[in-house]
């Protein structure tokens, strides 16, 4: 199966066509207005218009209500939830039953006792995103730019196919691919200028180094990372950058 790549937050049509035309396999738009890439409906239906049948369409919520989701999911058609809150296992797979999507829960990684939720929500979800935790006083749960340790989840093998997110920038990517081989990954932050403001020419590098980190198809990881050792750090710049 060849690696699945997420663009998300995406929040304007020159963006989205970045995306599309680089190859990206996903597309994410979020719907969380604390977030500076919280898309309203009216711009999610336009977006989701021009993705529509060249990319799946990801919408991200953050423990949003039955009502809310009805109408997302109205203005988007999207091909996928993504439940990036505190969600329960329980409010997962009521959510997959009622609305008959797919759903992706979004789990925070930050040590080896952080894994041992992935196999309840295996159960409920059709895919995983890891992500990195939070720092601490950071006001939203994702896009803050951070990396867990990579070595975590190096050779899971989980029921569910996952996806890795947290901390992925184009000069990173390419290690990531080549010590965890993971089916998917999930960028936004990595992929800005600016809190919200995504960056075309770092989206097309993002994608450029991901594919041929796959196809090089090699577990050495290369530049400044060492065998064994953390990710290389995202800039300061777009550490405090949020989902």
């Amino acid at each position: 199966m060849s690696l699945e790549i997420k663009i998300c937050g995406l929040s304007t049509a020159e963006t989205l066509e970045a995306s599309l035309s680089a190859g990206a396999d996903m597309v994410g738009m979020v719907f969380f207005a604390p977030s500076p890439r919280h898309v309203d409906l009216a711009t999610a239906a336009s977006l989701g218009a021009q993705a529509r049948g060249r990319a799946q369409i990801v919408a991200l919520t953050v423990d949003a209500d039955d009502a809310t989701l009805a109408a997302i999911i109205d203005a988007l058609r999207p091909d996928m939830l993504q439940l990036h809150g505190r969600e329960s296992v329980e409010r997962v797979s009521a959510i997959r039953a009622r609305f008959g999507l797919p759903v992706m829960k979004a789990l925070g990684i930050a040590s080896a006792e952080d894994l041992a939720a992935l196999a309840a929500y295996e159960e409920v979800a059709d895919r995983l995103l890891l992500d990195a935790k939070p720092p601490k006083g950071a006001t939203l749960p994702g896009g803050n730019g951070v990396a867990f340790d990579w070595n975590l989840i190096a050779g899971l093998d989980p029921a569910r196919p996952f996806m890795l997110s947290g901390g992925l920038d184009p000069e990173n990517v390419a290690d990531a691919v080549r010590l965890i081989h993971p089916p998917g990954l999930d960028v936004s932050s990595g992929v800005e200028r600016g809190p919200g403001i995504k960056d075309p020419s770092r989206i097309e590098a993002f994608l450029r180094a991901a594919r041929a980190a796959e196809a090089q198809g090699s577990s050495a990881p290369t530049g400044d990372t060492a065998p064994g050792s953390a990710p290389t750090p995202p800039s300061p710049a777009r550490e405090t950058s949020p989902s």
